[in-house]
């Protein structure tokens, strides 16, 4: 049997987050899940594999459950599978962010770009004035993209306010799309663009691993492989697994 493998965030005021972790990694524990989860004050990002029920008692605790009293009612989630357990262990850790920016002043739970559903973003990518960028790294832009995406060649998300300073400019870009694997890079990137003047932002709704699950493959602007943190590597369209376990880390 497969096993079902989560990956969700929500960026939320989650004030009391060091004293989630224990509870959190019991509840886990306790179903027999193996993954990572981030806990920081601005939010929850992790991705964990298991059986099907344990999956979804999982993730309806965190939804619904008194452990975050329904602050994570809107969690960003997206469902795959798995041939083996691709984790070796359970991991949950505290983080000063649960994406690293290292810019304490851009909350997404303030201020974020407007969602593009999977359904729209060919549409608004190939309209000639918008400018699309991956806000990934360089290693996961060499394994795929959107057709036209700009690279901007960082080695990690950190590196993105360089990247915004350097080759961005409100005044001659005007309307920019972004996107990641799952959203939360491209989200807080564009709460970023947003508190420093850019004033048309948007971002995939589900990253790439959104728009592969549900956009059909003859309609794809997406070339190449979607690489994610586990070792199942890369996936496809349908989020299906495309490589083996060659051991790729983030």
């Amino acid at each position: 049997m497969p096993l079902k493998v989560a990956a969700f965030y929500q960026f939320a005021a989650l004030s009391d987050f060091r004293e989630l972790r224990e509870p959190l990694r019991s509840f886990a524990a306790g179903l027999g899940l193996k993954g990572s989860v981030l806990l920081a004050d601005e939010g929850i990002n992790g991705t964990v594999a298991g059986g099907d029920a344990s999956i979804d008692a999982f993730v309806g605790e965190l939804q619904h459950g008194a452990l975050f009293g329904g602050r994570l009612s809107n969690l960003e989630l997206k469902f795959s599978t798995a041939s083996e357990m691709p984790f070796q262990r359970l991991k949950i850790r505290l983080k000063k962010e649960i994406v690293t920016l290292g810019d304490m002043a851009v909350d997404p739970t303030r201020q974020v770009g407007t969602y593009v559903e999977p359904s729209d973003w060919n549409e608004l990518i190939a309209a000639p004035d918008t400018l699309v960028i991956d806000t990934r790294n360089a290693f996961e832009v060499a394994m795929g993209t959107f057709e036209g995406a700009v690279d901007p060649g960082i080695k990690s998300f950190g590196q993105f306010k360089e990247f915004a300073a350097q080759k961005l400019d409100p005044a001659k870009h005007k309307k920019i799309a972004m996107f990641c694997t799952g959203g939360i890079r491209c989200e807080k990137a564009s709460a970023y663009l947003l508190a420093h003047g850019f004033d048309e932002v948007y971002h995939l709704k589900g990253g790439i691993l959104g728009y592969l699950e549900g956009v059909p493959e003859n309609e794809s602007r997406w070339r190449g492989e979607c690489f994610v943190f586990d070792e199942r590597v890369a996936l496809g369209h349908g989020l299906r697994q495309r490589r083996g376990n060659d051991g790729a880390q983030e």
